[in-house]
């Protein structure tokens, strides 16, 4: 049965029993998700994004915030165990490889998205489901349809929260996140729909995540981890017998009004969410209702509310040939969310990612944003630094006005000679609408997996990776990933 038979086929408009709430409609889609009913498209959008999650998830296998997790199990008498985590040499126990891989996925910003959740749904799911296939025993076929179904729990979730639990400080990453992890576990469990919400019911109890890492420090990295370990313990749990509460997203002290408050008409306030159509919540591709397919891809190293502007700055300076001590002033306009980027400083590396005079005085120096602009050399380059102070970000109405079905940005960029140049770019690159093409996905895991496994090793992994519903067993292609 896939997401179209479930209720209302995820048709906008279309009736639903007014008895099924939000939270049963969900888990009736996650145990009743079969991967031959998923649109080809989508399931090909899912290879892809589990391509892209496993590259990151590699690279950042080494990064001071997956190092610290590591350490602080190891310091807490965590043993280790047989799970292992990609791009990582030590083995882990079910839950704490899902944790470290979730780090891991979001330790360096280069993490898919679903953009009307802002949400980074891969970072979370993928080790989830990887660390339970592994320890189950599952195919690749079973991998993917978790990952499937826990792509539609985050990115739902998330939709149906963005953007007032953004304003109430919550990051989705971490709080919508856990719905995502616990989907992928019940449905490479086999739960029935009420074992899948019961598992819902759990794992709410978890959700967490602040933005309050703009003012700095890593812990924004274990968000994700946090998320797929407890989603994936509240499906364990609920093998186990556990009860939760139904209804967990609707309830009057339930997920939604506690994260996302009241409705449009009613900021802060509560809401009726017992009637929300969640599987259309968001939007999706012309070609799918699956959310997997309208999620994005980083083509640049640091938080996707900054990238249209980077793609207007990087057309602009490669089309004119403007170097970048030739530029006088950068004004950007864009919507509220990314605009709170312009405030955040780069004292280290994680802020340096989110902050909007930084990283946009990176594009015009380097005319790039890689993972290599953002060491604490590049964090202290006096070209950077003065380039930095030379960038303004302030809402646009309009743009603003038009996320988040959109994320926009319109650049005017100034030259000390007088020179003036605009760019809008209504989508950046590597959205839904404007995609990384199959070649360019597997170039990014090829560039951050190849250092760490080899580049035969990577090579095969990759090759792998495109047929994984074909994989009978997922250790073996698991073990293949680890260092």
């Amino acid at each position: 049965m896939d997401m179209h038979e479930i209720d209302h086929a995820g048709a906008r408009g279309a009736a639903r029993p007014a008895a099924i709430g939000p939270t049963r409609q969900l888990a009736g889609f996650v145990a009743g998700l079969r991967l031959e009913a998923v649109d080809g498209f989508a399931r090909h959008a899912a290879r892809r994004h589990v391509i892209d999650t496993l590259g990151a998830m590699i690279a950042g296998a080494t990064q001071e915030a997956t190092l610290a997790v590591e350490r602080a199990l190891r310091a807490a008498g965590v043993a280790p165990g047989t799970v292992p985590v990609p791009g990582a040499a030590a083995r882990h126990d079910l839950l704490s490889a899902a944790y470290v891989g979730g780090t891991a996925g979001h330790g360096l910003e280069l993490d898919d998205g679903y953009r009307p959740g802002s949400v980074h749904p891969g970072t979370v799911v993928v080790p989830a489901a990887l660390s339970l296939a592994v320890s189950r025993g599952a195919s690749g076929a079973d991998f993917l349809r978790a990952v499937v179904a826990g792509y539609e729990a985050a990115c739902r979730i998330a939709a149906a929260s963005h953007p007032r639990a953004r304003w109430r400080g919550f990051h989705n990453t971490g709080t919508a996140g856990v719905f995502g992890a616990a989907a992928a576990a019940a449905s490479l469990l086999g739960f029935d729909a009420a074992r899948a919400e019961n598992a819902f019911g759990a794992a709410a109890s978890s959700a967490g995540g602040l933005f309050s890492f703009l003012a700095g420090g890593d812990v924004k990295r274990t968000h994700p981890g946090h998320a797929a370990r407890e989603g994936l313990l509240a499906a364990l749990l609920t093998e186990q017998g556990l009860a939760g509460p139904p209804g967990v997203l609707e309830f009057r002290e339930g997920y939604f009004n506690a994260y996302a408050g009241g409705d449009a008409n009613s900021p802060g306030g509560e809401a009726d969410y017992r009637a929300l159509d969640l599987l259309a919540a968001g939007d999706d591709h012309p070609r799918s209702r699956y959310a997997i397919a309208n999620c994005y891809m980083k083509p640049h190293a640091c938080c996707r509310h900054i990238h249209a502007a980077i793609d207007a700055v990087l057309d602009i300076v490669r089309a004119e040939d403007i170097a970048a001590g030739a530029v006088e002033s950068v004004a950007a306009g864009t919507y509220a969310v990314a605009a709170a980027h312009g405030a955040v400083g780069w004292s280290e590396m994680t802020t340096a990612q989110m902050s909007f005079p930084f990283v946009i005085a990176t594009a015009l120096a380097r005319r790039r944003v890689s993972l290599a602009d953002f060491g604490g050399e590049a964090r202290r380059d006096p070209s950077i630094l003065a380039l930095a102070a030379r960038v303004r970000v302030a809402v646009d109405p309009a743009l603003d006005a038009d996320y988040p079905r959109r994320r926009s940005a319109r650049v005017v960029l100034r030259t000390k000679d007088g020179r003036e140049f605009e760019r809008l770019v209504p989508e950046p690159f590597g959205g839904a609408g404007n995609p990384l093409g199959d070649d360019e996905v597997a170039e990014k895991f090829l560039g951050l997996a190849t250092p760490r496994l080899g580049a035969e090793r990577a090579a095969a992994a990759l090759a792998a990776l495109w047929r994984i519903d074909e994989v009978p067993e997922m250790r073996a292609l698991a073990e293949t990933l680890a260092a």
